[in-house]
């Protein structure tokens, strides 16, 4: 498994900080649930536990998905596109995927008459 790590890690177009755009999907529904970024290290832990792993930009640090929250992404499969800039991962998620306590990032759509939010927190919700 090693050895195929270092190839994906050698395939991958990491930008000039280090990272790459990530993009989670629920594996079974094809929900996309969020984007974040990931950097090698990020990628090898991914690949190696199965869970998922992504890079914070502002705690300048790992974040292991659901380490505080136990909503954790459980990897099904790891893809990247035919430039190797962009990620992939279908998952298995748990609980809401976003930090709103949402099932997903994008819950905000662009409409004639403004902006609309198509769905409200779990702990909202009756």
């Amino acid at each position: 498994m090693e050895r195929t790590i270092d190839r994906a890690l050698a395939d991958l177009q990491f930008n000039a900080d280090g990272l790459i755009p990530c993009v989670a999907q629920q594996h079974d529904t094809g929900e996309v649930l969020m984007l974040a970024w990931m950097n090698g290290e990020a990628v090898r832990e991914t690949l190696t536990t199965r869970r998922v792993c992504y890079w914070s930009r502002s705690r300048r640090s790992l974040w292991r998905k659901g380490e505080t929250s136990g909503h954790v992404q459980r990897l099904i499969d790891f893809r990247y596109d035919c430039d190797g800039d962009t990620v992939l991962l279908l998952v298995d998620q748990t609980g809401p995927a976003c930090h709103t306590d949402r099932a997903n990032c994008f819950f905000r759509a662009v409409r004639d008459d403004g902006i609309a939010t198509l769905s409200e927190p779990a702990a909202t919700r009756e």
